[in-house]
Formats: structure tokens, C-alpha cells, sequence
């Protein structure tokens, strides 16, 4: 008990003399400052498509190219790239002799996964935040070869129900409302990014995915999956031959702000 007694006064002690006029007493001690730093240089490596639904870089995709079983076309290369742009098939017709609409074929993907409406892609990684502009044109009518009616002449390509979608949290590009293609081959503008905006990637989809009856080549009903968004009209008038017509669309990206 004595010991007890004999180390709380002395602890009583020691606090008390640490302890003047109410101010106590610090260890002596000392700050110093040191930096953090992070660069970046434009990226020119290819960008992989995405999914248009959840177009997330992390996340790449195969899209078929119902056009050409060798398809698709790699991405532009650069830091300002088109990474993807769908192929546009209107499916297997009969021949009418009335107007006609059809509609493309939608987005179909390697791994099986659900159609989407068809895209095009595009990336800025220059980190200079100047804005771009997307055009297409369609370079002549749908035409065929070795055959006597050779051009579908009056035939028109427009899309419509366009949306722009993107994981970046940069300003969005704005995209046309309505594109009416030009077999005479102007350019028709797609989507566009003004200063300060379009720092990423995106994806400019036109329309959703429906299902309809349609027959193949043996007559039999099937079911197609179709975006009614994007459709080819036909007049009536026009003579067409028992063959495949085609045409070729040309997507340009410019380092040219929007307006």
C-alpha cells in the first residue's frame, strides 16, 4: 500500500511541473512539403468499338458487318479517331413495283449478345479540348453490276432517332436530329463537339432494335431484327433486276469545332 501510494504522488509531481500557468507543454516538431505531379501526351493507339448500350472503353466489343463476312474496317488511327460505323443492310427483298420503305438490318455483335441500334464511334485523346466535327456522304447510287437495271435511281438513305452516349463526363458532341443522305455525294454532318467539348469517347446511335416477319430465300417466314430508324425508300417506278445493289458510305472526322 505504501509503494501505491509513494508512485501516485510522484506521477501528482510530475504533471504538475509539466504544467505552468495552464499552458502544457509539446514535444518538439517540424513540417516540410514534397510534391505530387502527373503528365499527359496525346494517345494515337487505337480505341476498340464499344457497346452502344453501355459504351464503357473497359469493355470492348465485335461488331459484325453484315456486308462483308471479313469486316469490319479497323479504326482510323490518331489520337482524333472513328473507331467504328456500322454497315447499313436493308435485307433481302422482293421486287415491287410499288414505293417501298425498308429498314436496316440492326447492329449485330460476335458474342452473340442482344442487337442494338446501329452506331458510329468516335475518340479525342489529343487532351486539347478544340472540338471536332463528323460528316458522311454516300458516294453514288445503289448500283449492281453485269446487269441491264444497274442503278436503283431515286432511291434515298435517312437516319433518324439519333442518340449520343458516352462513360465520359466531358460536355456530349451534339448529334444531327435527321441525316438524308446524298447519292450526289455532299457530306451530311453527323455529330459535332465545340470548344471544351467531346473529350472522350462516344457513340452516336440511331433508333432501337424491333423484330419482324420477313422471308428468305426459300420462302419461309422468319424473324429479322430491324432499327426503323434508318431506312432505304425505293420508288415503285424504279426498275430492279433479280441482283444485290450497293453503294459505299465515306464517315470523315475533322479537327473543326462545332458550331
Amino acid at each position: 500500500m505504501k509503494a501505491t501510494k509513494l508512485i501516485a504522488v510522484a506521477t501528482l509531481a510530475a504533471l504538475s511541473l509539466s504544467t505552468v500557468g495552464g499552458v502544457v507543454s509539446h514535444a518538439a516538431g517540424a513540417e516540410y512539403e514534397s510534391n505530387g505531379a502527373v503528365e499527359f501526351i496525346p494517345n494515337t493507339d487505337p480505341t476498340d468499338p464499344v457497346d452502344p448500350t453501355d459504351p464503357d472503353p473497359n469493355n470492348p466489343v465485335e461488331p459484325i458487318d453484315p456486308t462483308d463476312p471479313t469486316g469490319p474496317n479497323p479504326g482510323t488511327a490518331g489520337p482524333l479517331s472513328i473507331d467504328y460505323a456500322s454497315s447499313l443492310d436493308f435485307g433481302l427483298n422482293k421486287i415491287s413495283n410499288l414505293d417501298e420503305v425498308y429498314y436496316a438490318r440492326a447492329q449485330q455483335f460476335s458474342d452473340g449478345r442482344a442487337a442494338t441500334g446501329n452506331y458510329v464511334q468516335v475518340t479525342d485523346k489529343r487532351g486539347n479540348n478544340e472540338g471536332w466535327t463528323l460528316k458522311v456522304k454516300q458516294n453514288g447510287q445503289f448500283t449492281a453490276t453485269s446487269t441491264l437495271n444497274d442503278t436503283l435511281t431515286g432511291s434515298a438513305v435517312s437516319l433518324i432517332d439519333a442518340a449520343v452516349d458516352s462513360k465520359s463526363t466531358a460536355v456530349f458532341p451534339t448529334a444531327a436530329a435527321t441525316i438524308d443522305l446524298d447519292p450526289a455525294g455532299a457530306e451530311s454532318l453527323v455529330m459535332s463537339a465545340k470548344d471544351g467539348e467531346g473529350n472522350g469517347t462516344f457513340v452516336d446511335v440511331w433508333g432501337d432494335v424491333e423484330t419482324v416477319k420477313e422471308t428468305d430465300r426459300n420462302g419461309v417466314e422468319v424473324d429479322a431484327e430491324v432499327n426503323k430508324a434508318i431506312t432505304l425508300s425505293v420508288p415503285g417506278s424504279t426498275p430492279k433486276d433479280a441482283v444485290k445493289y450497293s453503294t459505299l458510305l465515306t464517315w470523315s472526322l475533322s479537327d473543326v469545332p462545332g458550331n
